[in-house]
């Protein structure tokens, strides 16, 4: 485990899957981040990559080639190694090898750089492609938020407040954990989500192409809460398993396969494309309160 901290926040990091494990508020005394119960759900923050959710029949093709990936990818079951590390940053790193190649046949350099700035976390995603072709590829957080944050409230007593008015239906998860073809309804004109655990009793909310890039989990009873920015990420997750305490904010690039995507990974919806020699970075964010 490694752990960085300042005045405000201390984390700490599993170099498997690079996956952020605590998020604590030193002012406060509170830990933010889901504390993995296996009842429920036994992961924290895992990074998603090369794929974000589902293939159909969990397989693909690139130049005529099939290929087998599971949910969300491998990344989040691989060693990365430390790169740097100072008082409040460290990088950790992923590269390629014949295992991931011979299920994602493309070189590339998967980097996690965690940052504190007073009672803020920034996560950085840097991919390179190191190959001499375009490389095909979705990357995307997963991070769970303890609820209820303060003691002695329920579930029921948050929201999500978005910055920006949303007019927006939720993308249905089938049974195989593929997308529907068409939305149901989900937010009309309006910033407020209110929480329920219900809400996730069909899975995940998947929402395309969001008017914000940032929301707030908020209560009107307790002023504690948290700030989750996300610019650059076209696809917003959120999800929490049946009956559990912890509320999901999932920022993608990229999304599952719906019903009736063909199994073509240049063709899939969301990927993204990268020259040889590049870097392609996104960042999320999250303040504490």
């Amino acid at each position: 485990m490694t752990t960085i901290e300042n005045e405000s926040l201390r984390i700490t990091i599993n170099p498997v899957g690079a996956e952020l494990t605590s998020l604590f508020n030193k002012a406060t005394g509170r830990e933010y981040l889901w504390q993995a119960d296996a009842a429920y759900w036994p992961k924290h923050s895992p990074v998603l990559f090369p794929i974000i959710g589902t293939l159909k029949d969990n397989h693909y093709y690139f130049e005529e080639k099939e290929y087998q990936l599971s949910r969300h990818g491998f990344a989040r079951e691989k060693t990365f190694t430390v790169t740097m590390k100072s008082a409040t940053t460290v990088a950790f790193e992923l590269t390629d090898d014949a295992a991931t190649r011979a299920v994602y046949p493309f070189q590339f350099t998967l980097s996690l750089q965690y940052t504190l700035e007073e009672n803020r976390l920034s996560v950085a995603y840097h991919v390179t492609n190191n190959g001499n072709a375009a490389m095909y590829f979705s990357v995307g957080g997963h991070p769970a938020f303890k609820m209820p944050i303060e003691e002695g409230l329920a579930y029921e007593d948050y929201y999500l407040l978005f910055n920006n008015i949303e007019t927006t239906g939720r993308w249905p998860i089938n049974a195989v954990g593929l997308l529907e073809k068409n939305p149901v309804p989900l937010l009309n004109n309006t910033q407020l989500l209110p929480l329920t655990k219900e809400l996730f009793y069909k899975d995940a909310i998947v929402i395309k192409h969001p008017a914000s890039n940032e929301v707030q989990l908020k209560s009107d009873r307790h002023p504690a809460g948290l700030s989750f920015s996300f610019e650059g990420f076209p696809f917003l997750g959120i999800w929490a398993a049946k009956d559990a305490d912890f509320l999901c904010i999932e920022p993608w690039c990229g999304v599952a396969d719906s019903v009736n995507s063909q199994p073509l990974l240049a063709q899939k919806e969301g990927i993204e494309t990268l020259a040889p020699g590049d870097e392609f970075v996104r960042t999320w964010r999250v303040a504490t309160f």
